[in-house]
């Protein structure tokens, strides 16, 4: 039930015990989404704890699936891309050596690891729940058929994009913005450690000021790195937005959701005056 049709059953009830006038309803609260259909973009290490000697902490992946049914419940399509670097990170691993393309492919074996865990645990509270992985492997997930993930969506279901786009020198920030251009997402839901964009890094510069909306224009010109090049690019040809927020304040994606004032903005329009 979703929260307007709580709203009336509350009112009829009230109006029954004669608590309220007719003019009521038209005060009464509802929360209409900003956006139809999201991509939520999740670092791997977002499912541990922090200081935990697990890679993926279960009581950490449940808070996780509880926000993201949060949101479904509002009725938001919503779909999942996850990173792997948790478990494993392809290139730092080819920094120390390892083939590249072996690297990678290790990253994207990551990324299905981390989202049939976070599939388990929304199964657990009668989430319905697809993953779909660019690399096919029919015993563990559907492969990434794109009629079918959206039909997926358009059900209520939560789908989860794993194994990256299945080719080697391509990030997860880059399937995200694959994905949310082929399903035409309304956004993108970039979850980090840091509450937006700064013009500096606030961890070593005090006075690094906080962007609450920025063009894909500008943030190309601060060189701000936001997702990396071929990322943004192709939400910038797409224009699908880029809403980057503080995944450590439980209310932050639902209030993403809702077009509340959360993180930082990155989108094709200047800041209405």
């Amino acid at each position: 039930m979703n929260s307007w049709t709580e709203n009336l059953c509350h009112f009829i009830l009230l109006s029954k015990r004669g608590d309220v006038l007719f003019d009521d309803l038209c005060t009464m609260k509802t929360e209409v989404p900003a956006y139809k259909r999201i991509v939520l973009k999740l670092s791997g290490e977002a499912l541990r704890e922090r200081g935990a000697r697990d890679n993926i902490s279960p009581a950490v992946v449940r808070e996780i699936a509880e926000r993201i049914r949060e949101v479904r419940d509002l009725g938001v399509q919503v779909s999942v891309v996850i990173g792997g670097g948790n478990i494993w990170r392809g290139l730092s691993a080819a920094d120390r050596g390892m083939d590249r393309t072996t690297a990678d492919y290790m990253g994207m074996l990551a990324t299905v690891i981390n989202a049939l865990a976070l599939r388990s645990t929304l199964a657990e509270m009668g989430v319905e729940t697809r993953v779909q992985t660019a690399i096919e492997m029919k015993n563990v997930a559907e492969p990434f058929i794109l009629g079918r993930a959206i039909r997926h969506l358009e059900l209520g279901r939560i789908v989860i994009f794993a194994a990256g786009t299945g080719n080697p020198y391509f990030s997860t920030d880059t399937t995200a913005a694959l994905r949310a251009s082929e399903i035409r997402a309304d956004v993108i839901l970039k979850a980090t450690k840091v509450d937006g964009v700064y013009d500096r890094d606030p961890n070593t510069d005090a006075s690094a000021k906080l962007y609450e909306r920025i063009t894909f224009t500008e943030a190309l010109t601060k060189r701000l790195q936001i997702m990396d090049s071929t990322a943004f690019s192709l939400c910038m040809d797409n224009k699908i937005p880029i809403v980057v927020f503080d995944m450590n304040k439980p209310s932050n994606i639902r209030d993403a959701v809702l077009g509340r004032k959360v993180g930082t903005l990155v989108c094709d329009e200047p800041q209405p005056k």
